[in-house]
């Protein structure tokens, strides 16, 4: 080996003198005793090389932004949107497909979870250093999961302590006095046994009202978060359990600090408040018994418990949902081939709604004025929803070039009602240059109106469940409403190229999607001004989305990402169809990732560009004006992030919406808090302005290399 380097040395060093020689042969002496390091960045997004148009993000994705939770992971995504759903309670929404999340099945390492009271507060439950990577699956998912996917799939990953043995820890605060602290760790007991620990604690309880308008711009937050984990490995059986335990208080409202709202004599101030306490159990069982043809019987077992005590103003909700999810399933490969997965599955949801009221205001109409009901209200209910259903599905792979994937499942609910998904995917890759695939499939929901959309009780307005019978009606005959059964067909092609350019590949892709309903419940806010109608209804609905995106490593250790995607979305409102309210006709995004050198640096910076859109239909003011205009205008923002890493931990400091931009008058009527006009729903954009934030990250695993 040394003879190889002096020869080396001297054929590099012909011209120069002897002197010159030696120092040189010397130097390469040096160099064979240091160790040698390769370089490269893990990429942030990983596509999926399966029929389904699925990407995962990578924890190095996840480390571009601060990512506190699920709902702050999808800053640099093109294809997920994350928006506040009302300016006082802090829910937030995804957005896929150009639709809300909740037709977005929610996944935790392919449990479904998260869904019906759970579903506005979710992306809060799930701290980001908690998270190992995210898979987004687009249009039909794989029939294995269930019957609720509509737009696609989210699933997250948590860290394994079977992966891992180490101890990780995150600190983070920001401008607006929120603080957290996430610590999680593992042991490897042994060669099978494996016990992880995660702990989160996130507290923001000081008021701010920048805008003056009385009230506080984001609710006031404190959550206590864990979860114990361990599994075991064998050559022929895998054991993987958890129980999980989450403490919330939120509060929001009217603060003492000032403001224009009035603080009403009679009702007191204006408060908004949830306490939620939620459960967690889980359980997965796999028996391998072929090993060669990856044969294998799993169970998986879930239960949960949620309970939500909440009030808003003098309306007191308070509901309970319990859940228990099993499935039962078989895979095979008969040959590379060739794949079969087949499965039964149960899911049970229980949910115990209930309102506890009194002082309550009400319109009435003959007067043409707010009064006050002074009697009690508990009218309570429960409901109940048992379904139980079989799946088969069937892979045929021929080399990664051509991939057909067919799947069906039929599922009955206890009460008789049947229903049915067929979903089919095709991939055809027919060099490493370009790869096509198309997709179309059926998805369903049942709907619990007000557990859903809890949130909506913050509006002055009355809300009225399918006003076609006038039946249910809130808060005055509360029932839960009927649980409705969402039915809509989505049909998806996209492609994915990797261009050659200057030496390096450049990854675009392009992609267009129609979600068809059957039948949808719709939040209707333009029927009339004084209620928000949940109606049911078979009128014509749907959503286009189109997409394209390129990323390209511009030089050494710099990535850049664009994208542009347009979202036509259109339902029947009191018998027209109209643009949805609220939502961006299109969004425009422009990452740029730099990591150079041995990656002791890493800087980050998102442009987003949001386009406008529609309205509610505004009305009359007493005073001849418009309550609001009919359109907003789109908007941009901004964040950056620098990172310095170091061998055992890294700091970053960050700032989100850099260009400022607050919605005007996010509250409407908010100096009247009491009035049917108030509401703190209508939002399209941020309710807050610039956030400054800085934190460290801990990782106590040996590493001998970057």
């Amino acid at each position: 080996m040394k003879k190889i380097i002096i020869y080396i040395a001297a054929a590099l060093a012909m011209p120069m003198q002897m002197s010159a020689q030696q120092d040189s042969v010397k130097q390469l002496k040096d160099q064979t005793l240091n160790e040698v390091q390769i370089v490269t960045r893990r990429p942030g997004m990983i596509r999926s090389r399966g029929a389904a148009n699925a990407a995962t993000i990578t924890s190095a994705e996840l480390t571009k932004a601060a990512c506190c939770n699920l709902g702050e992971s999808f800053t640099t995504n093109p294809s997920v949107d994350v928006s506040y759903s009302d300016a006082a309670t802090g829910a937030k929404q995804i957005k896929l497909l150009g639709l809300s999340g909740t037709y977005v099945q929610m996944l935790t390492e392919n449990i479904p979870n998260f869904r019906g009271v759970a579903d506005p507060y979710s992306l809060g439950y799930i701290p980001g250093p908690w998270m190992q990577s995210i898979q987004v699956s687009k249009g039909s998912a794989s029939v294995k999961n269930g019957y609720e996917s509509i737009t696609g799939q989210i699933n997250v990953e948590y860290k394994k302590p079977q992966l891992t043995d180490q101890i990780n820890a995150n600190i983070y605060a920001n401008n607006m006095a929120k603080f957290e602290a996430n610590a999680d760790g593992s042991i490897h007991l042994n060669d099978k046994w494996s016990v992880g620990l995660m702990l989160h604690y996130e507290d923001k309880y000081k008021e701010h009202d920048d805008n003056n308008d009385g009230f506080m711009d984001d609710p006031k937050v404190r959550q206590y978060n864990s979860q114990l984990r361990w599994a075991y490995f064998s050559p022929n059986y895998i054991y993987q359990a958890g129980i999980r335990a989450l403490k919330e208080d939120r509060n929001g409202g009217q603060t003492m600090h000032g403001g224009h709202a009035s603080i009403d004599k009679t009702l007191g101030m204006y408060t908004i408040g949830m306490k939620t306490q939620r459960y967690e159990t889980f359980a997965k069982n796999a028996f391998i018994f072929d090993q060669e043809h990856n044969s294998n019987i799993a169970l998986i077992l879930n239960g949960s418990f949620h309970q939500m005590d909440s009030w808003y103003g003098v309306r007191n909700f308070d509901v309970i949902q319990r859940n228990f999810y099993g499935q039962l399933l078989f895979e095979t490969d008969f040959t590379p081939m060739h794949n079969l997965a087949a499965g039964l599955s149960l899911n049970h949801d229980y949910y115990n709604e209930w309102f506890k009221t009194s002082n309550l205001p009400y319109w009435d109409d003959k007067d043409g004025m707010y009064k006050v009901q002074t009697s009690n209200i508990n009218d309570g209910a429960v409901a109940k929803e048992t379904t139980y259903g079989a799946y088969a599905q069937y892979t045929f792979n021929l080399n990664d070039k051509l991939i057909l994937m067919a799947g069906f499942r039929g599922d009955k609910t206890v009460d008789g009602e049947s229903f049915f998904t067929p979903r089919a995917h095709i991939k055809w890759a027919p060099n490493d240059i370009i790869s096509l695939r198309a997709s179309a499939g059926k998805g369903h929901r049942f709907v619990h109106p007000l557990a859903e959309n809890s949130y909506l009780l913050g509006s002055g307005r009355i809300i009225k469940y399918n006003y076609n019978d006038g039946t249910y009606e809130s808060p005055f005959h509360f029932t839960p409403g009927p649980t409705q059964l969402e039915e809509a067909w989505n049909y998806g092609v996209s492609t994915a190229m990797n261009i050659p350019l200057f030496g390096k590949n450049m990854q675009l892709n392009a992609e267009y999607y129609l979600t068809d309903f059957i039948n949808q419940t719709i939040i209707d806010y333009d029927t009339n001004p004084n209620y928000i109608y949940i109606v049911n209804t078979d009128n014509r609905s749907y959503s286009h989305t189109f997409q394209m995106d390129a990323t390209y490593p511009l030089i050494q250790g710099m990535t850049v990402t664009a994208a542009y995607r347009r979202n036509i979305v259109k339902s029947t409102y009191g018998g027209e169809l109209l643009e949805k309210p609220l939502q961006s006709k299109y969004k425009g995004l422009f990452t740029v990732s730099y990591k150079p050198g041995l990656g002791l640096w890493q800087f980050d910076a998102t442009l987003q560009l949001n386009g406008g859109g529609r309205m509610p239909k505004p009305y009359k003011q007493s005073d001849g004006t418009m309550s609001w205009a009919e359109t907003f205008k789109g908007f941009e923002q901004v964040s950056a992030q620098i990172t310095r890493w170091f061998r055992h931990f890294s700091i970053y400091l960050g700032g989100e919406n850099l260009t400022g931009f607050k919605q005007k008058n996010p509250i409407i009527n908010a100096s009247n808090p009491w009035s049917k006009h108030f509401d703190p729903t209508l939002i399209y954009g941020p309710v807050h302005g610039m956030m400054f934030y800085i934190g460290i990250r801990f990782n106590m695993e040996k590493k001998d290399s970057i």
